[in-house]
């Protein structure tokens, strides 16, 4: 049991700070390649949005040097409830590092309903599977 865990909360944020993220910006997606466990800087990532049974792009990113989008969501434009779709482009990625990939592209659909104001969507990759979850 800790003795002072609220100086073992700080120096734990010391050493790891938290991820920054853009002031407000509500949609943001991180990628780890789990062949070597490092962040995989250089994959383009659109976001879009369904509307009347169609994708609609509102913004595209590409990874930076910790595999992270921060704000992937259109600046000054408020989150609206509906159907979103991130498609990460895995293929270009990986044909860059010289790899053989099953998946040339990550589409992830996710649902916002209004109850979050913050939507993370990390992405665990290898060249033939991948898995996602709600982040925060």
């Amino acid at each position: 049991m800790l003795r002072f865990p609220l100086l073992a909360a700080f120096a734990m944020t010391a050493v790891f700070p938290p991820p920054a993220t853009a002031a407000g910006n509500p949609v943001s997606v991180h990628v780890l390649n789990l062949q070597d466990g490092l962040p995989s800087p250089g994959i383009q990532v659109t976001l879009e949005r369904l509307e009347h049974g169609r994708w609609t792009a509102l913004e595209r990113g590409t990874t930076n040097a910790q595999g992270r989008i921060t704000a992937l969501y259109p600046d000054g434009k408020a989150l609206e409830k509906g159907t979103y779709r991130v498609v990460f482009k895995t293929g270009a990625w990986f044909a860059e590092h010289k790899t053989a990939t099953f998946f040339p592209e990550v589409p992830v659909i996710f649902e916002v309903d209004g109850s979050l104001p913050h939507y993370h969507i990390p992405l665990l990759l290898s060249p033939f599977g991948y898995s996602v979850y709600r982040g925060n």
